[in-house]
């Protein structure tokens, strides 16, 4: 859908929205629109139950006095409460309330409101941003498309002071957009599609925007000693790939960040086999390295003045007569030996060996994994906040700060000796599950703290109840989300952008 803004004006043709405040009161703009069609918005308010509340809808269709096919009132809640969040879920929720009602073109009259926080082109721009995330869709797999289903809108105009500012404001926004639908299409697309070779390719376009992207074949990862990552990757007829993906925008000599990402095209389980149920679910376990790609995009596109390595391990768990087996000993690019007791647990081998590439080669400032790395995370918190472990109690605080600005929260977990000491290996240096189930998702996360060296800033993101969704929301699709490229974006431009 094709976001654009313009002057004040009143359509000739599709819908026109303005904003109603909670408890019926008009929006300058509104009383305007009110006054042009001769009292309509009044009328229609006495009329109903509408009473302002963000995310309440109402539909004047043909109204007398414009040209537009409806006057479409939006609830904007309280002033108070119009901060960034707030206008992109009203945005998305234009979006959603009209992209299946015929009209090709939607006008959205949109002037400050006095006592919200957010205000000028930075409002309008959010609320251009929601418009466009709630735009994403998926379905290129249907041959025949409804109408009524996937809808008709393709324009959206917001009508504000200072179109032209508004333009320059939206389009960072717009290129961090561009980074979460490259997500989300790459966690929505069938294993059969993204595999580790047609998944680094997509990596190899990049390049496009300045990003220097390299491939590692599994015989470069052999001579690497990437034992753990290789070994999840054996039983598969579609060969491991490593992916690094460099983005230089702030000068040779300062230090970069590194975001790695779990890429396990899809997930079997091994020969630690999987219950059917819910396993075609299993494509998107290559959610971590499909936010790490989305990022990368982002920070290119809207050319970011840092330095940021993007790792992703591509691999593909399958049961075969040459899988790796329970009770296999591996031996890590590190040099410690793991000893592998559940093939389920695959994702912390492949990171395992990520983890020593970035810092051997890139010696990074401070490096965040990403992995849809344990179920017991969901057990934990839901699909509400995922999880959040670290080394580093100033790396914490910002991820936290960035995840509540972006609405796309993480929790943060214990780690400690204690729980060291469950993944102790009688054979090996380390076994790759914990003793037991308890814990699971923080025993996950001391198997990758054993991997960073030097007391390297470092976190880990267990995202496995956030990378897709069973319903949607004002701006996020139900299915790939895109989750964390939005927190990522935002705790580089915090941190590492404003020094």
């Amino acid at each position: 859908m094709k976001v654009s803004f313009s002057e004040a004006a009143y359509p000739k043709s599709g819908a026109l929205v303005v904003g109603v405040l909670a408890d019926k009161k008009l929006t300058d703009s509104a009383r305007r629109v009110d006054k042009k069609t001769g009292g309509a918005i009044n009328r229609a308010l006495k009329a109903s139950k509408f009473k302002g509340r963000k995310g309440q809808w109402l539909d004047i269709v043909g109204p007398s006095g414009v040209s537009a096919s409806r006057v479409s009132l939006v609830g904007l809640g309280k002033a108070e409460g119009l901060d960034d969040l707030a206008l992109e879920s009203i945005g998305g929720s234009i979006h959603k309330n009209l992209a299946k009602k015929g009209d090709t073109k939607i006008s959205i009259l949109w002037e400050d409101v006095k006592g919200a926080p957010v205000t000028g082109k930075d409002a309008a721009a959010r609320l251009a941003y929601g418009l466009s995330l709630a735009s994403y869709s998926f379905d290129k797999y249907h041959t025949k498309k409804n109408d009524e289903d996937s809808g008709g809108l393709r324009e959206a105009v917001v009508m504000a002071k200072e179109p032209q500012a508004c333009t320059r404001a939206y389009g960072a926004l717009a290129k961090i957009a561009d980074g979460i639908f490259l997500t989300r299409d790459l966690v929505s697309e069938p294993a059969n599609v993204i595999f580790p070779v047609s998944l680094a390719k997509e990596c190899r376009k990049l390049s496009k925007l300045g990003v220097k992207v390299e491939v590692l074949s599994p015989a470069k990862m052999k001579k690497l000693g990437m034992g753990a990552l290789l070994g999840v990757g054996q039983g598969s007829a579609n060969e491991s790939q490593m992916v690094i993906m460099q983005w230089n925008g702030a000068g040779a000599r300062k230090k970069p960040v590194a975001f790695v990402g779990k890429g396990v095209t899809f997930d079997t389980g091994g020969i630690s086999l999987k219950p059917a149920a819910g396993m075609e679910d299993m494509k998107w376990d290559m959610g971590g390295s499909g936010t790490v790609i989305g990022l990368m995009k982002a920070l290119a596109g809207r050319k970011a003045k840092v330095n940021a390595v993007g790792i992703v391990g591509l691999v593909e768990n399958m049961p075969s007569a040459t899988a790796q087996r329970p009770g296999d000993v591996v031996t890590s690019m590190s040099g410690q030996t793991i000893e592998v007791i559940n093939t389920d647990a695959e994702g912390r081998l492949v990171l395992a060996d990520a983890l020593t590439y970035v810092q051997s080669r890139f010696k990074p400032e401070t490096i965040i994994d990403l992995a849809t790395l344990t179920g017991a995370i969901i057990i934990s918190l839901g699909h509400e906040y995922a999880g959040l472990f670290s080394n580093n109690d100033d790396l914490a605080a910002q991820l936290t700060v960035a995840g509540e600005a972006e609405g796309e929260g993480v929790w943060r977990m214990p780690l400690g000796p204690d729980y060291d000491k469950l993944i102790d290996s009688d054979i090996a240096d380390i076994r790759n599950t914990g003793k037991g189930r308890a814990g699971g998702s923080i025993t996950a996360a001391q198997f990758l703290l054993r991997f960073i060296e030097n007391d390297t800033p470092w976190a880990h993101i267990d995202i496995a109840g956030m990378a897709w969704s069973n319903k949607a929301r004002d701006t996020v699709p139900k299915g790939g989300t895109g989750y964390g490229v939005r927190l990522l974006n935002r705790f580089v431009a915090d941190n590492y952008e404003k020094k």
